[in-house]
C-alpha cells in the first residue's frame, strides 16, 4: 500500500494543475461516498473495517477513522515495551520500559516508532524517554524495631 501512495504522490508532483484539480475532485467525491458508508454501517462495523490496512488509510485520509489517534497509538504499542505518555499536537511521547542491552533498545525504539507511524500516520514526531529504575521494595518486616534485643 505504501508503494501505491508513493506512486500517487509522485504522479501528482509531476502533474499539471488541471490533473491535480481532477484528483482533488475525485478524492472529495470518494470521501463523501465513504462518509455515507461509514454512517450507514455504524461504529462497530466501521471499527471492524478499519482493521484492514488499506481501508484504515482511506478512512484516515478522509477524517473518518472511528478510533482517535491515542487509541490507535496505544493499540500499536506492544504491552510491556512502553507506556504512552502523551499524544498531542503531532507528538507521541513513549516511556520505554527497562529492557536488555542498548543495541536491542535501539532496535525496539525503531520498531515502536514504525508501529506508531503505521497506526497514526498523522503523527509528526515520536519521542522516547527512559523509565526510571523500578522502585526499591523494602519488606515491612525489616522496618519494625525489636526492643530488648542486644
Amino acid at each position: 500500500m505504501k508503494e501505491l501512495i508513493g506512486r500517487v504522490e509522485t504522479l501528482l508532483d509531476d502533474a499539471d494543475p488541471a490533473a491535480v484539480e481532477l484528483a482533488r475532485a475525485l478524492l472529495d467525491l470518494y470521501g463523501e461516498g465513504l462518509s455515507r458508508v461509514v454512517a450507514a454501517v455504524g461504529d462497530t462495523v466501521a471499527v471492524e473495517l478499519a482493521g484492514d490496512e488499506l481501508v484504515a488509510a482511506l478512512l484516515l485520509l478522509h477524517g473518518l477513522h472511528p478510533l482517535d489517534t491515542r487509541t490507535r497509538v496505544e493499540a500499536a504499542v506492544p504491552a510491556g515495551q512502553a507506556d504512552v505518555v502523551t499524544v498531542e499536537d503531532g507528538l507521541v511521547l513513549l516511556r520505554l520500559r527497562p529492557s536488555g542491552c542498548r543495541s536491542s533498545a535501539a532496535a525496539a525504539q525503531a520498531a515502536l516508532e514504525s508501529a506508531v507511524r503505521d497506526a497514526a500516520p498523522e503523527i509528526e514526531r515520536v519521542e522516547f524517554e527512559e523509565a526510571g529504575p523500578p522502585p526499591v521494595m523494602i519488606p515491612v518486616e525489616s522496618l519494625t524495631v525489636r526492643v530488648g534485643r542486644t
